[in-house]
């Protein structure tokens, strides 16, 4: 039996990730950071084997528990950095995201059982506007792994957090060039979908319920209220068989792969999650090609995983 282990895996995307594995009959090691607040993981007890789950407290800052969360394991990944648009000091994601991104990476070289690690990473990690376009770039402009990345000092904390951990996964292959496992990056639009918990923390599901609701919680939602931007979406479940599917793939090394299905304006996502006719219709602004081509991925259109959400 293989063992995993999963950073974050009792996340709003980590859940879904740990529920594939358990499915699948792996030893799942899941870090959660307090171990007290059962409240954030109780969900995950409900999922079927979890006589084969078990669950740490983890600082990814710790080297030496990263170093024992990681031990014996065969597949590992992070999904574990925080995702906060609205942050009172840069720091509260920078740290995290990409000091803890380093260590996280520094502590690879340490573990002789590895074949497979995936790091969650983020479509800022490729344009830092998101979802707003890079400067210059035409209307009809479609986003791949082939575009240069855009980085923008102005983007949110958020952003520039995992643009630059996304430079550390970058830097560290360069410096490594014989690695006795492979390393896989994905990049996922803004997910939607329904998740597994009812906890109410989760910054994906904070932004449906403002767009479902026509809430302004912020300067940013505002803002995308006022340029009725043209939204990218990925269903939380796709995104969790993505990674799956990357983990136990060989021959991704070195890639970073865009997960996105269509995209809407935020008028019509508004109208989806109150199941109403939309205005206009899909796009696709990011294209998920790569990935369709060699692990032969579809993702759900958006009208399933805002219907699903909104039941």
């Amino acid at each position: 039996m293989n063992k995993v282990a999963i950073i974050g895996g009792s996340g709003y995307i980590g859940s879904y990730i740990t529920k594939l594995f358990l499915q699948n009959h792996y030893l799942v090691k899941v870090s959660v950071r307090d171990l007290s607040r059962k409240d954030k993981f109780k969900h995950l007890m409900l999922l079927p084997n979890t006589d084969n789950l078990f669950v740490s407290e983890l600082d990814i800052m710790n080297q030496l528990a990263l170093e024992d969360f990681i031990d014996d394991c065969d597949i590992l990944i992070h999904c574990g950095t925080p995702f906060q648009l609205d942050v009172e000091t840069p720091s509260q994601v920078e740290t995290p995201t990409v000091s803890g991104t380093k260590n996280f990476l520094n502590c690879l070289l340490h573990h002789s059982t590895l074949k497979k690690v995936v790091v969650v990473a983020s479509v800022a990690a490729l344009n830092t506007n998101f979802p707003f376009p890079v400067p210059n770039y035409p209307e009809s402009h479609v986003y791949s792994e082939l575009d240069k990345p855009y980085y923008n000092e102005e983007c949110p904390p958020y952003a520039r957090a995992k643009f630059n951990a996304n430079v550390e996964v970058t830097n560290f292959l360069k410096e490594h060039r014989s690695l006795n496992f492979e390393l896989t990056s994905v990049s996922p639009v803004f997910v939607i979908g329904k998740p597994l918990s009812d906890r109410e923390d989760s910054t994906s599901v904070n932004l449906l319920y403002y767009f479902k609701n026509n809430i302004a919680g912020s300067a940013f939602i505002k803002l995308l209220y006022e340029t009725n931007i043209n939204m990218a979406v990925v269903d939380v479940q796709d995104v969790a068989m993505s990674i799956f599917k990357t983990a136990t793939t060989l021959g991704t090394h070195g890639k970073n792969y865009l997960l996105s299905s269509e995209s809407w304006k935020v008028s019509d996502i508004k109208l989806m999650l109150n199941k109403k006719v939309t205005e206009g219709g899909p796009s696709i602004v990011y294209s998920s090609d790569l990935i369709q081509k060699d692990l032969g991925l579809f993702f759900k259109s958006a009208r399933t995983s805002l219907h699903h959400f909104s039941n």
